[in-house]
């Protein structure tokens, strides 16, 4: 069996969940364009596994946080999202899993702080002002 111990005998740290996400779309974003996996994978200093790279980019392309084209046999990645945009993908997706959408939302705006509501009123008002004048 291979120890995966670091410098010092120390277990390398476990990324929490959504942090590599973050970081590869955070190297994406920094990118002078689409780039390769291996790009990705030196700017995120490179002890991950380029498959473990292509993995989580897979799997933001899947979440639509990223595009791919065609390059060669393999792909050039562009970030669509930034880390704000990549959580509200995340939102979304937990919230169209659930049958009884009117319940989940009610128990999450139950649960914010007041100043978390004043926001999400004031973006909700912002939203709406914005479709009226669309259509106006």
């Amino acid at each position: 069996m291979t120890d995966r111990r670091g410098a010092g005998g120390a277990a390398p740290r476990r990324r929490g969940q959504g942090e590599l996400e973050t970081q590869v779309l955070a190297a994406l974003r920094a990118a002078p364009g689409a780039v390769a996996a291996g790009w990705v994978r030196e700017r995120l200093g490179g002890d991950l596994a380029y498959t473990t790279v292509v993995t989580i980019l897979t799997r933001l392309h899947v979440k639509g946080a990223v595009t791919r084209e065609r390059s060669g046999r393999s792909f050039r990645w562009t970030a669509v999202a930034d880390e704000a945009g990549l959580a509200a993908l995340r939102m979304r997706r937990v919230l169209d899993s659930e049958s009884d959408r009117e319940a989940v939302l009610t128990s999450f705006v139950s649960t914010l702080s007041p100043g978390d509501e004043r926001l999400l009123r004031a973006l909700l008002d912002a939203a709406e002002e914005s479709e009226e004048e669309e259509e106006g």
